[in-house]
């Protein structure tokens, strides 16, 4: 098959990059802004009816989370519009598409994990955005898949996990929402995730994956500081009243990977098992 992997220069997208040399069968157009303006329409259904594009791996995404509060066109036109002129494109070829979602599109107000079935409730322009993007990929492309992840972080650009490690060694002390409940996804599962989907053909429909487990930003912390041998930065609780942002985030937002599971048959590795492979990738470059 011919694939095009949309933001390959992002969190995601590098690590489909990495997994792709375990598929040679297939040839990957792995493409950013610079390649393809996917907000171009035009511009996409030449690129996808040129190369003769048989799926679409959606990677690219307007990911700023409080920025968007106040930059909700260029959200809309990443999140949403875009992802609808990728579908409709393939959908042109027969094709189909992976789109990657986010559990910002639920408000967290849940006390058990969030199912496929759960009435999205976003509280957010990024949550949104991103639902309006789901809908549109839906609509107009019918072999299209949405997995909906959370709390993504790798070895590659800017996240969670190394902004942690980057504090951990500049100071002595850190405070950290302890009551915003999630679970970490590490990049290169969510990636195999994504190959084993295209191998075993792409099924239609909602999709929930993260790692398992069940932390909150506060213990994440803690164990990426203790995985990374960082002892000397105390790190302390915080409400999320007392660090304000300009989005509302979920205070839940644990996704249950069941559907996922049974549909492909795989296993979900543990967060802290993840996370430990992360961290010592990171902890190996001199970059950190």
């Amino acid at each position: 098959m011919n694939i095009l992997v949309t933001g390959c220069r992002g969190q995601l997208g590098n690590e489909m990059q990495l997994l792709e040399k375990e598929h040679p069968q297939h040839t990957y157009f792995n493409t950013d802004v610079e390649e393809l303006d996917i907000s171009n329409q035009l511009a996409v259904e030449h690129f996808v009816a040129v190369n003769k594009i048989d799926g679409i791996v959606n990677c690219a995404a307007y990911t700023a989370v409080d920025k968007a509060e106040s930059d909700k066109e260029l959200a809309t036109t990443l999140n949403t519009i875009a992802p609808a002129y990728l579908a409709a494109a393939v959908e042109k070829r027969g094709g189909w598409m992976i789109q990657i979602s986010t559990d910002y599109v639920f408000d967290g107000t849940k006390h058990t994990p969030y199912v496929e079935t759960d009435t999205p409730c976003p509280n957010s322009v990024y949550g949104s955005t991103k639902l309006a993007g789901e809908l549109g990929v839906s609509k107009f492309c019918r072999q299209a898949m949405i997995i909906r992840t959370a709390w993504l972080y790798s070895t590659f650009g800017n996240n969670f996990v190394k902004t942690m490690i980057r504090l951990g060694r500049e100071k002595t002390e850190l405070g950290v929402i302890f009551d915003q409940i999630g679970t970490p996804t590490y990049a290169r599962d969510l990636a195999r995730v994504i190959f084993t989907a295209i191998e075993q053909g792409v099924k239609p429909g909602v999709y929930h994956f993260s790692n398992e487990g069940v932390i909150s930003w506060y213990d994440f912390t803690k164990a990426i500081h203790r995985l990374a041998g960082i002892s000397t930065c105390q790190v302390r609780p915080l409400h999320t009243s007392e660090y304000p942002t300009p989005a509302n985030r979920p205070h839940y937002s644990v996704l249950d990977k069941t559907k996922l599971k049974q549909t492909y048959d795989i296993e979900v590795p543990y967060w802290e098992e993840s996370l430990a492979e992360c961290v010592k990738k990171l902890c190996s470059l001199s970059s950190l």
